[in-house]
């Protein structure tokens, strides 16, 4: 089973009413169980396998204070229309797809349902976050590569 294939089984899973679902095949088991709207996954590969976890170097990040960081943008909209997205999922925030790629999204940039704009790894699989709103990206709350909880807020977007 690659990596598309366990994506698309835990959105089926997300959209459906399904409690578990654990699959085996010959070298690999993976569990997928939902409790209020929270997605649990558990893989446990017979043998070892190479996994992206060499691509990503888990460094602490250094910062005074939450919510201490000055915005990147000049003018910031006023707070009160703005949508937040959250994480669906405890794990990793990355902001690229591998190091060698840029980033998905920039301060600034237009998004739109669909658009992929961050990664969360949780449980050495790479999860892509996709954009449930429009609208102009007007913050990034969270840094790179640090780990973010269930409902966290990733992203403000100010809507079109």
């Amino acid at each position: 089973m690659d990596f598309k294939q366990i994506q698309e089984l835990i959105k089926i899973i997300n959209k459906s009413n399904i409690g578990e679902l654990t699959l085996e095949e010959k070298d690999f088991k993976i569990t997928i169980k939902q409790k209020e709207e929270q997605v649990t996954q558990l893989v446990s590969p017979a043998i070892p396998s190479a996994t992206y976890s060499a691509q990503y170097p888990i460094t602490p990040s250094v910062s005074s204070e939450p919510g201490t960081e000055k915005p990147k943008t000049s003018a910031t909209p006023k707070a009160d229309n703005l949508i937040t997205i959250k994480s669906p999922m405890i794990g990793t925030f990355y902001r690229r797809a591998s190091p060698d790629k840029p980033i998905l999204v920039e301060v600034g940039d237009e998004v739109t349902p669909g658009k992929v704009v961050c990664i969360i790894e949780a449980m050495k699989l790479f999860n892509e976050i996709e954009s449930e709103v429009s609208g102009r990206l007007v913050k990034v709350l969270v840094e790179d590569a640090s780990p973010v909880e269930y409902d966290q807020p990733l992203f403000l977007v100010e809507p079109n």
